[in-house]
């Protein structure tokens, strides 16, 4: 079970509580449910009961009660408790199932993984300055919230700068609007959209204009070329070369990707007592460390977080959000690849950790090329 999959679950139990007159409340558009902190209880936990008590004329633990009844059942689903003045904690069942679930959707879903349509109601118009950075951070809020299903209108007080073309801007009219409309007004980057394309080019451009919350000042100079880990696009963009490199390299020794279950092998047992070595695998090696490894747990679950964050993006129109997840996702890739390598090394043969690894692997570089795709930035499988 995905986060995404608890949040429908969730919603679903409201309903049905609604539906059996047990809650007198408004059913909420969506539940929200946020990875427990460090010291909680359980994997997620979400508000839904405090939200829906004051409508409900009822405790905040009653509510909650009669919501842990209707999820405490549905599959996928091992535990809810109730804490705190009415907060529901799940512990999901089986963690590798819902591991597996997450790469199944990133490997079906590809680029558009976190894409989706809860924002399919809404019609946004946004106007911005001619200005380099109002013009990025528009384009890159158009592109998240139609990412949700949202239908988005943009348009500039003036005639747009030509040289926005090269940085993926266009404007769908300019000019005073008619009525007021909700304006993107970053801090200005303090520089024109040809100056910044000189000095850096449309890709270091772009995330120097958007790596900044739209409060804070942009960083745009020279160490946004700079191709070493200090350089957090650079960081990023190398993690998903790494990535897509990994695959070639696992295609030239003669397997592929296939995520594991908790101690338990990706492949069926062999038939008639075959010994793994007769299929070309390591004997010796164990099938699951890759799950059970601290590495590997921090990646799944910034990968498996990574809807929300979009969504989140979107929402707060803020795609400084997405930034940074993809800066988390590539130092948890690095941590990954280096304390678990996704490929044999030497005389070892593939074995079907490695296959396990390299499905990990491979969702991170998928991730990491559908987020820098949203912010408008190439991912180039060489660097």
């Amino acid at each position: 079970m995905t986060p995404a999959d608890l949040s429908r679950t969730v919603l679903h139990a409201v309903r049905r509580a609604v539906d059996e007159d047990a809650l007198r409340a408004p059913v909420p558009a969506r539940v929200r449910v946020e990875r427990t902190r460090p010291g909680g209880s359980g994997d997620y936990a979400c508000a839904v009961a405090l939200q829906l008590a004051g409508p409900a004329a009822l405790p905040a633990l009653e509510v909650a009660r009669i919501l842990r009844e209707r999820v405490v059942a549905e599959p996928g689903v091992g535990r809810v408790e109730i804490t705190g003045p009415g907060f529901l904690s799940f512990t999901l069942d089986a963690p590798a199932e819902s591991d597996r679930a997450v790469l199944a959707a990133v490997r079906e879903q590809s680029l558009a993984y976190g894409h989706g349509d809860a924002l399919r109601d809404e019609i946004h118009q946004f106007h911005h300055a001619r200005e380099v950075r109002a013009a990025v951070t528009a384009q890159a809020v158009r592109r998240l919230l139609v990412a949700q299903g949202a239908r988005v209108r943009t348009t500039c007080e003036q005639a747009p700068d030509p040289d926005w073309v090269r940085l993926g801007v266009t404007v769908d009219a300019h000019g005073a609007p008619p009525t007021p409309l909700t304006e993107i007004r970053p801090v200005p980057a303090g520089a024109t959209a040809g100056e910044l394309l000189e000095r850096l080019g449309p890709d270091a451009a772009r995330w120097g204009l958007l790596r900044a919350a739209g409060h804070d000042r942009a960083v745009l100079g020279p160490e946004l070329l700079v191709q070493g880990e200090a350089n957090p696009l650079f960081r990023v963009r190398y993690a998903h070369a790494r990535a897509r490199a990994l695959t070639r390299g696992a295609a030239a020794l003669g397997f592929t990707a296939e995520a594991a279950a908790y101690g338990e092998s990706p492949t069926e047992p062999a038939a008639h007592g075959e010994s793994p070595a007769a299929h070309g695998e390591s004997p010796t090696e164990p099938t699951a460390t890759t799950a059970d490894d601290a590495a590997a747990r921090r990646l799944l679950d910034l990968i498996a977080d990574h809807p929300g964050v979009l969504l989140a993006g979107a929402r707060h129109r803020a795609p400084d959000r997405v930034a940074r997840q993809l800066e988390a996702v590539a130092h948890a890739f690095f941590d990954f690849h280096d304390s678990c390598p996704p490929l044999p090394a030497g005389d070892e043969k593939p074995s079907a950790a490695h296959r396990a690894r390299l499905a990990i692997a491979e969702a991170a570089g998928t991730v990491l090329a559908g987020g820098l795709s949203l912010l408008g930035i190439r991912a180039p499988e060489h660097l």
